[in-house]
């Protein structure tokens, strides 16, 4: 089992088309709390097991960090877990705010 990179592009398009996409943000709380994905879900140690467990592992999920970097070992970890469509969003977050800024959540 292995991941897929995915672009910003690839990631927009799927948004509009496919409600069933997870997006798992793996930054640290405070950052997820200041600006994520819209719909997207936090991954930590301690919100590992629920999402393993609520997660069919037939749905595609995408993995954010920051850079796109620290997200492709998530990937790779969740992909050893079963999961079927594993992707790391290249770019992270910092890229997707870039370029899609007015469509960015906050809050808790």
């Amino acid at each position: 089992m292995s991941f897929e990179h995915l672009d910003l592009a690839t990631l927009s398009d799927w948004r509009q088309r496919d409600s069933s996409l997870v997006v798992l943000d793996i930054r640290d709380p405070l950052s997820f709390t200041q600006g994520r994905i819209p719909g997207s879900r936090h991954l930590d140690n301690a919100s590992a097991g629920a999402i393993l467990e609520d997660t069919p592992r037939d749905k595609p999920l995408v993995v954010v960090c920051y850079h796109g970097h620290s997200s492709q070992q998530a990937a790779a970890w969740l992909a050893g877990q079963g999961f079927e469509k594993v992707y790391s969003l290249d770019g992270g977050f910092t890229q997707y705010q870039l370029t899609h800024g007015d469509d960015v959540e906050s809050g808790s």
